[in-house]
């Protein structure tokens, strides 16, 4: 199992030098990747009707921007984004900005989409929340075209990209993960997915969910071992749960595991990077 740290966008910070060395420490340590999550605003908690799990006091470091600042810093580690809300964004840009993270890590980079929830983003952002679920399949067509091909020719019912292509374009393929859990998003990681990234934190409760992924998976002739899945734990809840969730989502097939030092109550970067120093020296060895 391939196992990484999701960086601690709201608790981290972004002095630059501090950026660096969680980037190079995750590395030494021997994780084999850093996941980071997105939002281009925040609002306001009184326009999130209720439910606002991030708000405009929450800082949010832009993933491609991050990526590529550590891609310089850093040789091996993969960078993952847990998930870029791709129908709230310029479809031809992302492939671009996915590009140029492809080309500057030598190819590391994992790119996990999503809807996102936060309808006032698409809105500041002049995208309709209504069909995102719809138009993020086109999306991922073209974009994996436009990293393919030299000139693209591309009429959908959403976008028209007429003999145009994206230069540099990716020496590789960049792998395309879903995250959610709707009956759509599994259709989608079966039909066109390389990845699922879940949001379960125990894999039995995952369980109703990996069936159906199986029989949508069996449909298009895939299986599991065709895909990867990546779960998360979370840091605070103590050594003794992470290797009994480790186990469970082993025993469940997950290919990659992320630690999430954030809510444990720690203070500054420094201690975030003790956490996940901490995390490996236990779970390593």
């Amino acid at each position: 199992m391939n196992i990484g740290v999701v960086f601690p966008q709201t608790e981290f910070g972004h002095d630059p030098a501090a950026l660096r060395d969680y980037a190079q420490t995750a590395e030494a340590l021997g994780y084999s990747h850093i996941l980071a999550y997105d939002h281009v605003l925040g609002a306001h908690p009184d326009q999130l009707q209720g439910w606002a799990p991030y708000t405009h006091q929450d800082p949010f470091l832009e993933p491609f921007t991050l990526f590529s600042y550590w891609a310089g810093l850093t040789e091996t580690i993969e960078f993952t984004s847990g998930v870029i809300i791709l129908p709230q964004r310029q479809t031809a840009l992302v492939a671009k900005q996915a590009a140029m993270v492809q080309v500057l890590s030598s190819g590391r980079l994992r790119l996990g989409v999503g809807l996102g929830w936060n309808a006032v983003e698409y809105t500041a952002l002049g995208a309709n929340f209504g069909n995102r679920g719809r138009r993020i399949e086109e999306q991922v067509a073209l974009m994996r075209q436009l990293w393919s091909e030299e000139l693209v020719d591309f009429e959908g019912r959403w976008h028209r990209v007429p003999q145009s292509g994206i230069n540099p374009r990716p020496g590789q393929p960049i792998p395309v993960w879903f995250g959610g859990h709707h009956p759509n998003v599994l259709w989608r990681v079966a039909q066109l997915g390389d990845g699922w990234l879940p949001n379960y934190r125990v894999a039995e409760d995952a369980a109703e969910h990996l069936a159906a992924l199986d029989s949508e998976l069996d449909k298009v002739g895939r299986s599991r071992a065709d895909i990867g899945i990546e779960a998360r734990l979370m840091y605070k809840d103590g050594e003794a749960v992470w290797r009994e969730r480790i186990a469970g989502w082993q025993a469940a097939g997950a290919s990659h595991l992320s630690i999430n030092t954030m809510g444990a109550g720690l203070d500054g970067p420094q201690a975030h990077i003790d956490a996940v120093r901490e995390f490996a020296q236990k779970v390593f060895g």
